[in-house]
């Protein structure tokens, strides 16, 4: 018994219908169960790290001060805020590159905060000072929070407004975008711990 052309182009409808949603579950799942190794090495824990950059004098002690932060998972000491590309540390401290010695931390925001490194940032050194850490002169010695997002931003600007309660001279940090940042050469990274030093001023 021959079936009516009705149920026939039902049925055909209802085949394309199911493979079209066949097609459209893989494209949804495709990101799920065909990541390649370096889209799963993303995931996770690495999504919620952040970074900060500060300058505040020798960057020696600073990167000291925040890798001993729990929740600090790194810490790179390098140039950034300046005019050449790639400088080295002999053309930063001729001053005439415009780069300030600077660490850029990576952080899990979720363990500690981007104002509790802030608060750090402002008991570690003098930002009072123009272009000086104790005896350290220089343009590259300057204090500067290089901000990475609007948030940040704003949040640098009240915690700049908050430490002034602890000065008596005007607060001169820089806030400003993070521009470029080159890292140091590799005898500067843990340049302390290296040297089995507390201080940059410690002989």
């Amino acid at each position: 018994m021959k079936r009516p052309k009705t149920f026939k182009i039902i049925a055909i409808l209802l085949a394309l219908s199911t493979a079209a949603a066949l097609v459209d579950g893989c494209r949804q799942n495709k990101g799920k169960y065909n990541m390649n190794p370096a889209e799963k090495s993303q995931t996770g824990a690495e999504l919620r790290l952040q970074k900060a950059t500060f300058a505040a004098g020798c960057f020696w002690g600073i990167e000291a001060a925040f890798s001993k932060i729990n929740g600090v998972k790194s810490t790179t000491v390098g140039y950034t805020g300046g005019h050449l590309q790639n400088p080295t540390y002999e053309q930063v401290c001729s001053g005439k590159t415009g780069h300030a010695e600077a660490v850029q931390i990576t952080y899990d925001p979720k363990i500690v905060s981007y104002e509790e490194l802030l608060d750090l940032l402002w008991k570690i050194h003098d930002p009072t000072t123009p272009d000086r850490q104790t005896q350290e002169v220089g343009y590259q010695y300057r204090s500067a929070v290089f901000y990475h997002s609007e948030d940040q931003r704003l949040a640098a600007e009240k915690s700049k407004q908050k430490a002034q309660s602890r000065f008596t001279k005007p607060v001169v940090a820089e806030i400003t975008p993070a521009p470029p940042f080159y890292k140091a050469e590799e005898y500067h990274q843990k340049y302390l711990e290296k040297k089995g030093q507390k201080s940059c001023t410690q002989p």
